[in-house]
């Protein structure tokens, strides 16, 4: 509700010029890949409760802030504040879920993963209706205060870790150990392809999502077809991930992984070589199911990788690389497209996904697979 669809109205009527406007839509992505390793790092050492916990006063705090401001330089400067919040929250949260068991850890994480698709389709339509009808910027922010403070009172109501982390009784102890977790975490080649194949699939995902809407327009679509092109992948997404990580706990995490991003580099290069509206809808929904194969895989993945001490820095590190291949994707199809056009860009996009799979296939090993031959 906070950045789509007000942000960038916000910003334009504070006179933002469009460089201001881009960097201040971008600004919770840029903190998120700043904040986001150590805060999941830290969540090893201080709990995941507590790093749950701050999150939440990120949610409910900066939102009041934002009738306040009066210029674009302060917006800026909120918005890196506010994106603290899922930058501390979400890999924390994934680790929380990741520690619940082993068995069913993919459903789980499928589960966990729809249900921020269901909180990223919801919000705009809300913050939209609202400036619809009352037309008040500081109305909308107002209200997402006060839906921010329910995560808190969620948060305070949830069970404290089954085992409690072992932690130095000293502030250089417990130094050691944070750092520890991230080197342990970033030394692991496995890791950090699995999560570097995450940002491939999101530099694609997120070429699509800013530059359909454009490309759409030029052939004839009205807002509403965009808008439903867009809702039937975001629609496929949200339902299918559950399933997809079931599948992952039966099948293995590496087959689920490859056919998804396989999928996405089939049909991404696809979109630019079709103008009639439900063609588009169908490669639209094959794109999402593909994102829906690869997310709850991926992650489940990446927390079978590491042990269960590590979890947190494990989720910072996919959390930060997801963040730069998700900011990185529509600066790079910008480039590209201004250079060669549509169909040129996004299949240049696919074959780099396609490479990251093959790299992922050669390198990696499933360990369900492992652990079965063992």
């Amino acid at each position: 509700m906070a950045r789509s669809p007000v942000l960038p109205r916000f910003a334009q009527d504070l006179g933002a010029a469009p460089e201001m406007l881009g960097l201040i839509v971008a600004a919770s992505t840029i903190t998120g890949v700043v904040i986001k390793l150590p805060a999941g790092a830290l969540s090893d050492v201080l709990g995941r409760k507590r790093m749950m916990l701050l999150g939440c006063l990120f949610f409910a705090g900066p939102p009041f802030l934002y009738p306040l401001v009066h210029s674009p330089g302060a917006l800026l400067a909120l918005r890196f504040l506010h994106g603290f919040a899922t930058a501390i929250f979400s890999p924390v949260a994934s680790a929380y879920v990741a520690d619940l068991s082993q068995q069913g850890r993919g459903e789980k994480l499928g589960w966990f993963a729809a249900a921020g698709d269901l909180g990223s389709t919801v919000g705009p339509l809300l913050s939209g209706l609202l400036l619809f009808y009352t037309a008040s910027y500081a109305t909308i922010y107002l209200a997402v205060g006060v839906l921010g403070l329910l995560p808190l009172c969620m948060v305070l109501r949830l069970p404290s870790e089954a085992q409690p982390r072992t932690m130095g009784s000293t502030l250089g102890a417990r130094s050691n150990q944070f750092w520890s977790g991230i080197q342990e975490v970033l030394s692991s080649p496995t890791v950090v392809i699995a999560s570097s194949l995450e940002a491939a699939m999101y530099v694609g995902y997120g070429a699509f999502l800013g530059f359909f809407p454009p490309y759409a327009r030029g052939i004839g679509l009205n807002d509403a077809q965009i808008g439903l092109v867009l809702g039937v992948q975001l629609a496929t997404t949200m339902l299918a991930k559950p399933l997809s990580g079931r599948l992952s706990d039966r099948l293995g995490r590496k087959p689920m992984i490859l056919a998804g991003l396989c999928l996405c580099a089939v049909t991404l290069p696809v979109v630019p070589t079709l103008t009639a509206l439900w063609p588009l809808a169908l490669v639209s929904a094959l794109l999402g199911l593909g994102v829906a194969i690869v997310t709850p895989s991926t992650t489940a993945l990446v927390a079978d990788l590491v042990a269960a001490g590590r979890m947190g820095s494990a989720m910072g590190v996919f959390g930060t690389i997801w963040d730069i291949g998700e900011a990185s994707g529509p600066i790079l199809a910008g480039v590209l497209i201004a250079s060669l056009s549509y169909a040129p860009a996004f299949a240049l996009i696919a074959v780099l996904m396609a490479v990251v799979a093959l790299i992922f296939a050669v390198c990696v090993r499933d360990p369900q697979t492992v652990s079965e031959q063992i």
